[in-house]
C-alpha cells in the first residue's frame, strides 16, 4: 500500500522561499532614503549637504585669512571656531579641525592686502551666506531649519562683529 503524498508536495512555494523573499525584501527597502525616493536625497538632505559645504567654503575664507594675516588671529579665531562648529552641525558631528579646513573643493580664496579689506571681505560672506540660509530654511522642516536659522544668526553676528563691532 502506497504511502500518502506528504504536504510538501503540494503546489505552490514553501515556507522557506517566503520567509528568504520576504527578508530580503525588508533589506532592500532598508537602503532607500526614503519612500518612492528612488534613492535620491530628500529637500532636507540635499539642504544640509549644501549648508556643510557653504560652511566648509566659509571655513576655508577664516583659515585664508589669518595666514594671510596673523595678526587678526585673536579677533578671528573665535569665529573659526564656530564656523566649524556649524560644519561639524551639518555634517552629525564630524569636527573641522582648528587651523585645518576639511578637503575644499576649490583653492583657497583670495585675500586683500589690507587687513580691514580682509575682514570687510569676510563679513560680506558671512553676510551673503546667512541671508541664503535664511532663504533656504523656509524650504525645510522642523529641526533642520531651525539648525539653518540659527546659524543664520551666527552668521549675521560673524557680519556684524567683523565689521560694526570693531568701531
Amino acid at each position: 500500500m502506497p504511502y500518502p503524498p506528504t504536504p510538501r508536495a503540494l503546489s505552490g512555494p514553501r515556507r522557506r522561499t517566503l520567509l528568504a523573499s520576504a527578508a530580503g525584501a525588508a533589506l532592500l527597502a532598508g537602503c532607500t532614503s526614503g519612500p518612492d525616493s528612488g534613492g535620491t536625497p530628500s529637500a532636507t538632505e540635499r539642504a544640509r549637504a549644501r549648508a556643510a559645504g557653504d560652511s566648509r567654503a566659509l571655513l576655508a575664507r577664516y583659515d585664508a585669512v589669518l595666514a594671510a594675516h596673523p595678526g587678526l588671529a585673536d579677533r578671528l579665531r573665535p569665529l573659526r571656531a564656530q564656523v566649524a562648529a556649524h560644519v561639524a552641525a551639518f555634517t552629525d558631528g564630524t569636527p573641522a579641525t582648528p587651523g585645518k579646513s576639511p578637503a575644499s573643493p576649490s583653492p583657497a580664496p583670495a585675500v586683500p592686502a589690507a587687513e580691514k579689506d580682509a575682514l570687510a571681505a569676510l563679513a560680506t560672506a558671512e553676510r551673503t551666506l546667512a541671508d541664503r540660509r535664511a532663504k533656504d530654511l523656509l524650504d525645510v522642516p522642523g529641526e533642520s531649519a531651525r539648525l539653518l536659522a540659527s546659524v543664520a544668526a551666527a552668521g549675521a553676528a560673524h557680519a556684524y562683529l567683523l565689521t560694526e563691532g570693531a568701531k
